[in-house]
């Protein structure tokens, strides 16, 4: 086992009526839910003049921190990634599932984007552009430390700048906190030791996921608890910075099939509606998004539908579409046909990626990657596997192969569905034979032997 070279390649084709592999619009008025059914997790959005700009956790995997765009908030495509390495470099040259980016916010302010996130293991960084289609600043470390997470700042309208976050208990020690820190009004450092805000652990437990806005001289933090499986969004208030604040839960799943509904941006549409996107979590699918109406009543928001008149909105399956500027049909890429200068938006390497790993000439219409011994006696640990995003409940993928395999005996080259469960159908050549093979992994990070399904010459 510890002899075999790999390289492994996911291309997706899917079909369905309209030639998309997901469709978030019923009719010209009516969209459906999830408007991406792809993992998009923790998304975050912000609204500049009539364009909308997404951004969502992105972990381990490199690019990193996509930048997704829409003009009808409906659909979205990949425009750009702020990260393109992770950071620090050295530290993700190999694989760290689980572990990167978490829960980014994205604002706009004086003319500027930026993007700040919490990585568990070494704090709250921030990136920044003019430009989202561009390059983005390199990031800067904001606040050091262990467990700080699901940052947003606040550019307050006298002058001030602050910087709200939760804390990650597995790295912390202590969670279900939210904490206010005051920033220096450029966005790159805090300057103190924060102050928290909320105590979640009575009733809200596993507070995070933090957001800041103002609004009527209210003071509002977005924040869901629970967890993520089966929480709840709630929304803080106060009229002063540091509160007291009071708690209000506004979204949960109640009577409807979408479970932990929470962890998004409030967003206004150019004509004047509110909305909440916000991510549920169904398993191998990763956390797909859901975009959900918003009303304002006695200066609380309330989302989705309130059903049962408890003051609680539930998630809507479909809903009228918040505008009609763009009859686009944009979705997050999925097909490449490898006949542009680089490789997709939508592809991410397992780690930060080496140009060792592959080649893309221009003028060819195929990409060449190279083997690499397997690590662990397994693929999860590989850097080098190459993947994007299941695109929707069902699809169809694709892809031509051609093994070559020089003087490595025992190379594999492939398709993979990459989990801690795992499987692949690989063209596989020993002996200077080729073989068609499926190999399956369980547990994969307990680093298992791959088990050998079927072989056949």
């Amino acid at each position: 086992m510890k002899n075999r070279y790999f390289f492994v390649l996911i291309l997706s084709v899917v079909v369905n009526p309209y030639g998309q592999v997901w469709d978030p619009e019923i009719d010209t008025k009516t969209y459906r839910n999830p408007i991406i059914h792809a993992d998009y997790s923790d998304p975050d959005v912000v609204r500049v003049g009539d364009a909308f700009f997404m951004t969502a956790s992105s972990f381990n995997a490199t690019p990193g921190l996509p930048i997704l765009y829409s003009n009808d908030m409906i659909h979205w495509k990949l425009v750009n990634h702020a990260l393109p390495k992770q950071i620090p470099k050295e530290v993700f040259q190999n694989p760290q599932h689980g572990k990167g980016v978490w829960a980014p916010s994205i604002r706009f302010h004086n003319d500027t984007f930026y993007i700040y996130w919490g990585d568990p293991d070494f704090g709250i960084y921030m990136v920044q552009t003019k430009d989202p289609f561009g390059t983005w600043d390199k990031p800067v470390l904001v606040l050091p430390g262990k467990g700080l997470i699901d940052p947003c700042p606040l550019w307050d309208e006298n002058g001030n700048a602050y910087l709200v976050h939760a804390w990650a208990g597995s790295r912390a020690g202590v969670k279900s906190l939210v904490t206010i820190n005051k920033m220096s009004y450029d966005g790159t450092k805090v300057l103190d030791e924060g102050i928290h805000v909320y105590d979640g652990h009575m009733i809200n437990p596993t507070v995070e996921g933090t957001k800041f806005y103002k609004r009527n001289g209210y003071y509002y933090i977005f924040a869901p608890a629970g967890g993520v499986e089966f929480g709840w969004q709630l929304v803080l208030r106060s009229k002063h910075i540091y509160g007291p604040y009071e708690v209000k839960r506004v979204l949960e799943q109640g009577s409807t099939n979408t479970n932990g509904p929470h962890q998004g941006a409030w967003v206004t549409a150019p004509n004047g509606t509110d909305w909440f996107y916000h991510f549920q979590d169904k398993g191998p699918y990763g956390r797909i998004v859901h975009l959900q109406p918003m009303k304002w009543v006695d200066n609380w928001p309330v989302m989705g539908i309130d059903v049962d008149k408890n003051g609680i909105g539930e998630p809507v399956d479909s809903f009228v579409k918040p505008t009609s500027i763009s009859n686009s049909k944009w979705i997050p890429q999925t097909s490449d046909n490898f006949d542009e200068a680089h490789i997709g938006l939508q592809w991410q390497w397992n780690a930060n990626s080496s140009i060792k790993w592959y080649t893309k000439l221009p003028g060819n219409d195929f990409l060449r990657l190279f083997p690499f011994r397997s690590i662990n006696n397994n693929l999860l640990h590989n850097p080098n596997v190459l993947l994007q995003k299941f695109p929707a409940p069902n699809f169809v993928a694709t892809t031509k192969v051609e093994l070559t395999p020089e003087n490595n005996d025992n190379v594999s080259a492939g398709l993979i569905v990459m989990g801690y469960d795992y499987s692949y159908v690989a063209i596989h050549n020993e002996n200077n034979q080729f073989y068609i093979r499926n190999y399956v992994a369980m547990n994969a990070q307990k680093n298992p032997d791959e088990q050998l399904i079927f072989s056949k010459k």
